[in-house]
């Protein structure tokens, strides 16, 4: 498999989107952060939200650990997709969870979350931009 360059244009007129990209990053970090916080602390009402769900509580450390890793690799400019990739697997694992279980209103969090985390890197990384055109128009035949 062959790598290709794709070019980017870094001028200093989408230098705002770089900027409203870390704006719209720290709403993710914020989420899992305050999730992570709830597992280490124990928060009486999310270890009954996780019995729920059907998940043990000794599992609370060992999670909030993963999301904070996540969480630190999304912030690392170097590492940030990656991060957002891991991360997308541990929010889809919670919308599976509660799909299971049949709520369907809880889905709302993990999956925009997902999504704005993914917004938050395609603004502030140009390449990303460029893999990912958003295309004014279609294809006509």
């Amino acid at each position: 498999m062959n790598a290709v360059a794709v070019p980017v244009d870094e001028t200093k007129g989408k230098r705002w989107l770089f900027w409203i990209g870390w704006i719209v990053s720290l709403w993710p970090v914020f989420v899992v952060g305050m999730s992570a916080h709830w597992k280490l602390s124990r928060n009486p009402g999310y270890v009954r939200e996780f019995a729920r769900i059907g998940w043990p509580e000794h599992a609370l450390p060992l999670l909030a650990c993963l999301q904070l890793g996540c969480i630190i690799l999304f912030l690392i400019p170097r590492t940030s997709v990656l991060g957002a990739v891991l991360l997308t697997g541990y929010l889809g694992g919670a919308v599976a969870a509660y799909t299971r279980i049949g709520d369907a209103y809880p889905i709302v969090v993990p999956l925009s979350t997902s999504m704005i985390a993914w917004l938050g890197i395609w603004l502030r990384d140009a390449r990303l931009r460029a893999l990912l055109p958003i295309r004014r128009g279609v294809l006509r035949q």
